[in-house]
Parts: structure tokens; sequence; C-alpha cells
């Protein structure tokens, strides 16, 4: 017989002393630790753990499910195209030669507090934005907010924004993030307007938020993807001072699979 005791199930198995205990844990929105101490009270052999290591499970229980909830939602908002990336054991195939040490460096995302950025380029299929994503799920695990957008995407999105009139908010959501990712840097259109648009993202998170960029295109080769040089120059020179780099031109990881 089970029936609803206003936010928790009455279990006839239990003490109504002990559904009521339950009860109030639902109330006070704590039920995955509810759900934690209901296992035990159903568990006869928890009676032989001390008091401290029953407690620490229970509140274990509910601290990991908030924070896993927590995480879920902020990777969501982060929209990353590789959701499940990670620093796995593939980077140190010779054939990928990439620059592992320096990678194993950055993995700690201290420099998303200096702020630094970050420049990942390479040839197509090497693996750059897998990477890219990676620093992303160690970011959120960090609590730090994340976002990861295409170029292309993000000079859409401005066109359409801007013509709603709401481009300043956009703007200033992009340049909030405590680590943006600007992946495919250079496989856009770039004319005055959307250079406009692009520079105040990357002059408000100057010397405030990092930023990493990834493209096939060599950093040299950056400048002439602007049409307008004076933006060129005021955009990259934030983009690219101190900023950390990571080349990415081992076989292509997508033939591999």
């Amino acid at each position: 017989m089970a029936y609803r005791l206003r936010n928790y199930t009455y279990n006839d198995k239990l003490t109504p002393e002990e559904n009521t205990l339950l009860d109030h844990l639902y109330k006070l929105k704590l039920s995955h630790m509810a759900a934690a101490l209901e296992r035990q009270l159903l568990d006869p052999n928890s009676e032989l753990e001390d008091f401290h290591s029953r407690i620490t499970d229970i509140i274990g229980y509910e601290w990991d499910q908030r924070e896993n909830a927590k995480f879920n939602r902020m990777l969501k908002k982060a929209t990353l195209k590789y959701p499940s990336a990670d620093f796995d054991q593939s980077l140190y195939e010779p054939d990928r030669q990439l620059d592992t040490h320096t990678i194993e460096l950055l993995q700690d995302c201290k420099w998303i507090d200096i702020p630094r950025n970050l420049l990942i380029t390479g040839s197509s299929g090497t693996g750059k934005t897998y990477l890219a994503n990676a620093f992303c799920i160690t970011a959120l695990h960090q609590h730090r907010t994340v976002k990861y957008i295409r170029a292309n995407k993000f000079i859409q999105e401005c066109g359409k924004i801007r013509q709603n009139g709401v481009i300043l908010d956009y703007i200033n959501e992009m340049s909030a993030y405590d680590l943006l990712v600007i992946d495919d840097f250079g496989l856009m259109d770039l004319d005055l307007e959307k250079c406009s648009d692009l520079f105040e993202v990357i002059e408000s998170r100057d010397c405030q938020k990092a930023t990493i960029i990834a493209s096939q295109f060599p950093v040299s080769k950056w400048w002439e993807l602007f049409g307008n040089s004076t933006y060129a120059d005021a955009c990259l020179s934030r983009a690219t001072c101190k900023a950390y780099r990571l080349e990415c031109n081992g076989r292509d990881m997508r033939q591999a699979q």
C-alpha cells in the first residue's frame, strides 16, 4: 500500500515517524537527501555503518545530485559540439603531433582567471574543436560559465539580432561568459558591420575574460580575413596579444574513425 502524503509517497514498510521525517525533507526541497535516507531505512545492513558514515552518505548524495544538475544546466547552455569531450589517451599518439606538455599545463584552466586567450590552429580534422570542448568541460566542472559557437553562426546571429534592435544585449551576453570559444574562425565573410560586431565582443572581453579561437588558418593569415584593416589590427591585437597557442598538425582524426 502506498499513497501520496503531500510531496512524499508514503511507504508502508516504514514507521509513521520515518515517513514524516522523509516528508519533511521533501518539503525542505531536499529530495535527494530524502531518497538516500529512505534507502538506508529500508536496508537493515545500513545499521552496521556508524552515524558519521551514514550522514555523510546522505548529505553527499544530495550535494552530488545538485552539482550534477547544475553542471548539466551549464553544459546545455554552453552548446558544445562534443559535450563528452575529454583529455583522453589519444592525445599522446605520436601521429597526432600534439604539444602534450602544454596541453597538460593548460588543463587546470587557471589561465581563464588571469585571463589569457588560447589560439588553436591546424588542418581540418585534426581535433581542434574536440580539444577546445575538452577545455570547456573542465571549465564547467569548475563552475565557470562557457559558450561555444562557430564563427559563421555568431556572424549570422548578430545579423538577425541587429534587425531586431537588441544587438547590444546579445554582445553583452557573449562578453560575459568566463570562457568563450569561437570555432572555425576564418570560415565566414566579414564586411564592415560584421567586423564591428566581432570587434565589440573581442574588445569587451579584452583583459576581462578568456577566449579560445580555433581556426584552420595560421594566425599570420588572420589579418587577411578582414575587409577592413583598421578592424583587423584592433581586433586581432587584442585577441592574440600574450595568447597561448596550440597547433594541431597531425593525422586527420575523421579518417581514423
